[in-house]
């Protein structure tokens, strides 16, 4: 087996994955405790889980009362430790196991981190709740009890000891961890915010918890929240089945967060120890602490708790040459939830978000009209209607908007027809312009071949169709005292795949210029399907989604065949996911493609939000770099020009915008090199090894 990096590795990608293990648990019973957590250790491990994390007291059971002070118990719960520590040495996950330790004739709550027979740590519960059923002081004692730094264990001496360490990964420093330990969480400011700003990445929390109606939900939110403050993933595990009922019920509710966003659940009830895992990505947990600068700030404000902390190094091998894909499902439309009644919900703040934007633009412009190229294709059709949501917002007239189709050499009946029945539909006061003539005089005057009869379809054949449309359109503003609203979305403006200047680049103020291609194809889709704007609007707009995507500058060929935008930059849902790792966390771009081919490669996996069959596709590795390299190239070296001057318009999305004024900042003068050195390091084929 080859010692380099596999690319199908996850860990190659900076991932770490983490299990959360629930065992069945044993009242006073540490042997039994041990046998079931050695086995979740062991299934941990064969799923190449970097950290494993059990509950809080899992080796004695949390709900044990004055049993803690009964020496046979901890004699016990010691010789399960030694046990586990002893079947650990043929494991290389690190476990971190809850356990009662007399330490300095105390008894604290401990938890203890173990690898390869080794202690690398014990963590004391900070903060002991003392309130309704829960009263830990009367058999523990806080962390802030420890009066030395280190202590002996089990024959091992020079232990690190206390509630202000951090674990770091000696082959990926970017996996540092921090332990809290259930009540820790609860506080105000819980000892993880300081670690997170001290460096942890991962925070883990050693739990009970017992379940009360709704406390479950609670916890979802305590987790993600804190996980989204921190910018740093949290795993957390409860104990569940076999622990006392004698006055409590347990759940065995096991979560992983990833700055706010929930990544796997245990199933809370079971009957069973389980075992569940979540692949971090850290790369993305790092990138928002460095955009962030807030966070540092406040790392600065404490940095005497910070200088707190010591860190432990982990020499754990991580095994990286391995063929080890994703467990985590990477959605195809990052831009589009997967959740339907969520996708809705998003939906309506989208056009809120636009008509905010465009009646406010109106309001302090002092105009009541609106001017709006309609070609028949999926950006115009959203930007008409986002238009239509305006005026009502201002009870004006649907007639305020003035819709124009500008037909040229390339429109096909089809799109002129579906313009046609749309603004009908919809009521807008329509014109429609044939551009064929004033393009002619255009290619006449500047001595285009074409202008003489020779059929050639170059560049500039079509953007002086593209420069004729929008110069038709501010001039009709003018007309009519109306604001031209722009029609370009982000997938174009990433893809410099739009005309400069006296183009489609350019309007009075832009709706579309944040929202890209697969999440304004859906947009479109939902309208027609809510059925708001009558049936012909709706089999209108239905017919828009069911046409290729077009500039429509050229003549039909020979056969008929269209123009398709997406053989010269990509398939749309493909480069709308692509772009987004790259813009909103810019990853490497050899991280990118391994996304899209974990996402992409089997359309089996994760989920098609109102997707026909025919657009179902699956991505093999070469395709996906190659077209990641086209949008690299577009992106990166050559095209920002055109975002530098963008006309206003309104973020809407977290995953971007590409305005210099709302997002992003970049030199015009760049060049794309760096990013396709990289992105070379991605195979042409899968490796089935």
């Amino acid at each position: 087996m080859s010692d380099e990096p596999s690319f199908f590795n996850l860990y190659r990608h900076n991932f770490a994955r983490v299990a959360v293990a629930v065992p069945r648990s044993h009242v006073a019973d540490p042997a039994a405790n041990a046998r079931e957590t050695i086995a979740l250790m062991r299934e941990a491990d064969a799923r190449h889980a970097a950290l494993t994390l059990f509950p809080e007291l899992g080796l004695s059971s949390y709900a044990c009362d004055d049993l803690f002070h009964q020496r046979a118990l901890l004699d016990a719960c010691l010789a399960a430790l030694n046990d586990v520590l002893a079947a650990s040495r043929d494991i290389e996950s690190v476990c971190i196991v809850g356990v009662p330790l007399e330490i300095e004739t105390l008894l604290f709550n401990c938890a203890v981190v173990v690898r390869r027979g080794r202690i690398l740590g014990v963590v004391p519960k900070t903060y002991l709740p003392n309130y309704r059923e829960f009263y830990e002081p009367r058999q523990f004692a806080r962390a802030d009890r420890l009066l030395h730094e280190s202590i002996s264990l089990l024959g091992q001496s020079d232990i690190p000891c206390g509630n202000a360490l951090l674990f770091r990964f000696e082959q990926q420093p970017m996996l540092t961890f921090h332990i809290e330990i259930c009540e820790d969480l609860w506080v105000p400011i819980p000892p993880s915010s300081f670690a997170a700003l001290a460096g942890a990445t991962v925070l883990l929390n050693l739990s009970a918890s017992n379940v009360t109606v709704g406390k479950a939900e609670f916890r979802r939110e305590l987790v993600g929240g804190q996980s989204a403050r921190c910018l740093a993933a949290y795993a957390y595990s409860a104990a569940g089945y076999g622990e006392s009922t004698t006055d409590l019920a347990w759940d065995g509710h096991g979560i992983v967060y990833e700055n706010g966003n929930a990544l796997a659940q245990t199933r809370r009830f079971l009957d069973a120890s389980q075992c569940i895992v979540a692949d971090i990505d850290l790369d993305r947990l790092t990138s928002e602490r460095m955009r962030q600068t807030t966070f540092g700030d406040t790392a600065h404000a404490h940095r005497a708790e910070c200088a707190r902390f010591r860190t432990i190094p982990v020499a754990a091998a991580l095994p990286r040459t391995i063929r080890l894909p994703l467990e985590r499902v990477y959605e195809r439309f990052p831009y589009v939830p997967s959740d339907p009644a969520y996708r809705d919900e998003r939906c309506r703040e989208i056009y809120d978000i636009q008509v905010q934007g465009l009646v406010t633009r109106m309001r302090a412009a002092k105009v009541s009209r609106l001017v709006i190229g309609i070609s028949g294709g999926l950006d115009s059709t959203l930007a008409l209607l986002v238009c239509m949501r305006a005026v009502t917002a201002l009870q004006l007239p649907n007639t305020a908007v003035v819709a124009c189709m500008l037909p040229g050499f390339g429109t096909s009946e089809r799109t002129l027809d579906q313009a046609r029945r749309l603004v009908a539909a919809l009521g807008c006061e329509a014109r429609e312009i044939d551009i064929r003539p004033s393009c002619e005089r255009m290619l006449r005057d500047i001595g285009h071949p074409y202008a003489n009869g020779e059929p050639v379809h170059d560049l500039t054949f079509e953007n002086v169709q593209a420069g004729e449309r929008t110069s038709h359109l501010f001039r009709l503003a003018n007309q009519v005292g109306g604001l031209v609203v722009g029609t370009g979305d982000l997938s174009e403006l990433a893809l410099g795949f739009c005309t400069y200047g006296v183009g489609d680049h350019m309007s009075h103020y832009g709706v579309n210029a944040s929202v890209p291609k697969t999440l304004i194809e859906y947009m479109v889709r939902r309208s027609a399907q809510w059925g708001t704007l009558g049936e012909q609007a709706s089999k209108a707009l239905m017919d828009v989604l069911d046409t290729d995507i077009s500039p429509e500058l050229i003549p039909p060929g020979a056969a008929g065949q269209m123009q398709r935008s997406e053989e010269t930059v990509g398939p749309y849902s493909l480069q709308d996911f692509n772009l987004y790792y790259l813009l909103r966390f810019g990853y490497r771009p050899s991280k990118v493609a391994f996304l899209a081919w974990s996402a992409w490669h089997d359309v089996t996996r994760g989920s098609w939000p109102d997707i026909p069959d025919e657009k179902k596709r699956a991505y093999d590795i070469g395709t996906i770099k190659h077209w990641l390299g086209v949008l690299v190239q577009r992106f990166f070296g050559g095209q920002q020009f055109k975002r530098t001057c963008l006309p206003n318009s309104p973020k809407v999305g977290s995953g971007g915008s590409l305005s210099p004024r709302g997002d992003y900042r970049a030199p015009s003068d760049s060049t794309a090199d760096a990013w396709l050195a990289e992105l070379a390091a991605v195979p042409d084929e899968e490796d089935r090894g």
